[in-house]
């Protein structure tokens, strides 16, 4: 059985990988204050970025949620893998060999885990049927169909396209030979497990990989070729599998996500070849879902791409639809979620109801372009979709328009745009705007009607919920509305965040019980247990002794600490925040440190003072210790002043 891999080892992985290169795979970054990036996060939905990363640290925390963590907890947590994958797929991507405990390497099969084994059986599909498309004789079928849409080989290779022969049993042979079992492959999606055995789920079809964010080939698209494919449908993609969720996953978005977060607008179209025809025409932040609909969890992956942000100017993302009925419905079922953007969305139809491959072919990549730069608005393809179903030329026809179109006007965010669409939309339809305003009006009061808040439960009153900060560990929350708290807090940040500013003097000045706040007191002793940076020691290093000597209910509280951007102007040319304002933070602590003693004593003195069997020698004790304390305090007073 293979042993765990070498502490060591783990170590060098998270101070080799860049955190922010990692988490760049899911979310666009911004600089938010000197050495923190911060973007959405992609652990909750939010509209407002609050997930920051500090590279110096290693670490990230979001400041809406609370996740926060290394780079091995990021992989854990958004890729949904054991701590030994993320090791193991991170040291993959460093070159690393891993070393193991208990003397060899990973046991086939199970020590590099089952995801990674899946992805690595995906890899090794995905260049088999490469490779039978570009030199299988029986796929010319393919090589054709690709052709007849204006694809050579140049682009079936950089798509990665490729063709699952047709007997039915040759990817599975090939992977057997390189070592995979068939429960693996069944597990995976790539073969299906009949009564004589397993057979190639795609067999006689055009394959394109599906990848995810950061390049991985997760699963498969495949296209019908021939007229005796025992599978009616068109399109046969992955079923769900543990490395493959068709909610979260956009084909071509490793390709697209660079000029996604660069130009921060996306382009959503139907199928595998518009994308193809979209890049190739310089759109080259075209998507596609993967046999299913546009949903709320592809909106948050292209959200935290495209930095979808309030407060920023609009982000764009522009929908294609086909000009049928089937194309209009899909475009207002996207509406309806069209709240869950923080900027506006669009629709692009080409004028005959062609899809961009088509477009592409008959009039050339000028007219992709021109369709995805003349996108209106998703709000007045929505109105006039829904008038396209009434006789606006009939009085009949107008009230009822007015009736079906009143929702959508209501529906709009921003309620200052309220007045000019009704104005507009009156001009569609042939009414008065005062008509159209009062429909809109009545449409708002039917909507506040139906929306009747839930009553509490009972209990819900009389239990109050836990605050963030005591949920995530487990002790209260500090109280940062107390200027104490507020100091101690700071100096912990400039600690955690620039330890090279403090000596282990600095650190043995600073009494843990003398903290106000309970979890600042318990991180505190984690860090006078681990002592000041080593000669030497990276920061990731140093934040990992850190890590491991706190109790777990701390880690994010230390997470937090170590990325939340410090209220003072840093120098640029080292990074540094000014050495005054953290030696005034030790002072402030130390001094509120010894002032708690002084009162503590002072209290003693009190009870002991009114005992007529009080220890005398302990009562010039407490009042020796009470002078030396005074003087303490008078002194760091005295810096301070």
């Amino acid at each position: 059985m293979a042993g765990r891999i070498r502490a060591e080892d783990v170590q060098t992985v998270k101070e080799r990988t860049s955190i922010t290169d990692v988490v760049r795979e899911h979310v666009t970054l911004r600089p938010a204050g000197v050495g923190s990036m911060k973007g959405l996060c992609p652990f909750h939905d939010e509209k407002t970025p609050s997930f920051t990363v500090r590279e110096s640290v290693g670490r990230y925390h979001c400041f809406g949620c609370g996740e926060g963590g290394d780079v091995l907890a990021f992989v854990q947590a958004v890729d949904h893998l054991t701590f030994t994958e993320s090791v193991e797929r991170l040291a993959a991507k460093l070159g690393m060999e891993l070393r193991y405990e208990e003397g060899g390497g990973p046991r086939q099969g199970e020590g590099i885990g089952r995801r990674s084994r899946l992805i690595e059986a995906h890899r090794a599909a995905a260049e088999y049927y490469h490779h039978r498309l570009v030199d299988g004789p029986d796929a010319r079928a393919g090589r054709d169909f690709l052709r007849e849409r204006g694809f050579a080989r140049p682009e079936a290779e950089h798509f990665g396209i490729g063709f699952a022969p047709r007997g039915g049993e040759e990817l599975a042979r090939h992977l057997r030979e390189k070592g995979f079992t068939d429960d693996e492959l069944t597990t995976g999606g790539l073969c299906g497990r009949g009564s004589r055995g397993i057979y190639d789920r795609f067999r006689g079809r055009l394959v394109w990989p599906i990848r995810d964010t950061t390049g991985d080939t997760v699963g498969f698209g495949a296209r019908r070729l021939f007229d005796d494919d025992r599978i009616a449908a068109k399109y046969l993609n992955t079923s769900e599998t543990p490395i493959y969720k068709k909610s979260q996953v956009l084909y071509g978005l490793d390709l697209a996500k660079k000029a996604i977060s660069a130009e921060r607008r996306a382009v959503v179209v139907e199928g595998y070849t518009d994308v193809m025809a979209a890049h190739l025409s310089g759109i080259e932040g075209a998507v596609a879902t993967c046999g299913t609909a546009f949903g709320a969890e592809h909106i948050k992956v292209l959200r935290r791409m495209m930095r979808d942000e309030a407060g920023l100017s609009p982000a764009r993302v522009i929908f294609t639809f086909d000009g049928d009925a089937a194309g209009q419905k899909a475009a207002m079922k996207t509406y309806a979620d069209d709240d869950k953007w923080a900027s506006q969305s669009f629709v692009a139809v080409a004028a005959d109801g062609m899809d961009p491959c088509d477009l592409r072919l008959r009039e050339g990549d000028a007219a992709v372009r021109d369709l995805v730069g003349s996108a209106v608005p998703m709000f007045e393809f929505a109105v006039r979709t829904t008038l396209d179903r009434f006789d606006l030329a009939t009085a009949e026809g107008r009230v009822q328009g007015m009736g079906a179109v009143a929702p959508i006007i209501n529906s709009i965010r921003d309620s200052s745009l309220r007045p000019e669409y009704i104005r507009t939309v009156a001009g569609w339809i042939g009414v008065t705007v005062e008509q159209m305003r009062d429909a809109t009006q009545r449409a708002g009061r039917l909507s506040a009607q139906d929306a009747e808040p839930a009553r509490p439960h009972p209990s819900d009153a009389d239990v109050p919920e836990p605050s963030a900060g005591e949920a995530a560990t487990g002790v209260p929350a500090p109280d940062l509305s107390d200027p104490v708290v507020r100091a101690e807090r700071q100096l912990l940040q400039s600690i955690l965040q620039h330890p090279s500013l403090f000596s282990g003097a600095d650190l043995d000045l600073v009494d843990p019980a003398g903290m106000a706040a309970p979890a600042h007191r318990v991180v505190l002793e984690a860090v006078r247990g681990v002592g000041p940076l080593a000669q030497g020691e990276t920061l990731a290093g140093w934040h990992g002794r850190v890590n491991d000597a706190a109790p777990l209910t701390v880690h994010p509280l230390v997470a937090e600490l170590s990325v939340d951007p410090l209220p003072v102007r840093h120098d640029t040319a080292t990074g540094l925040p000014p050495a005054s304002y953290t030696e005034s933070l030790l002072r402030r602590v130390r001094e509120v440190a010894v002032s708690r003693r002084i009162n503590d004593a002072m209290a003693t003195m009190r009870r002991l003072a009114v005992d007529p069997e009080a220890d005398q020698e302990q009562l010039r004790t407490l009042s020796r210790q009470l002078q030396e304390w005074e003087r303490e305090r008078a002194a760091l007073r005295e810096e301070v002043g």
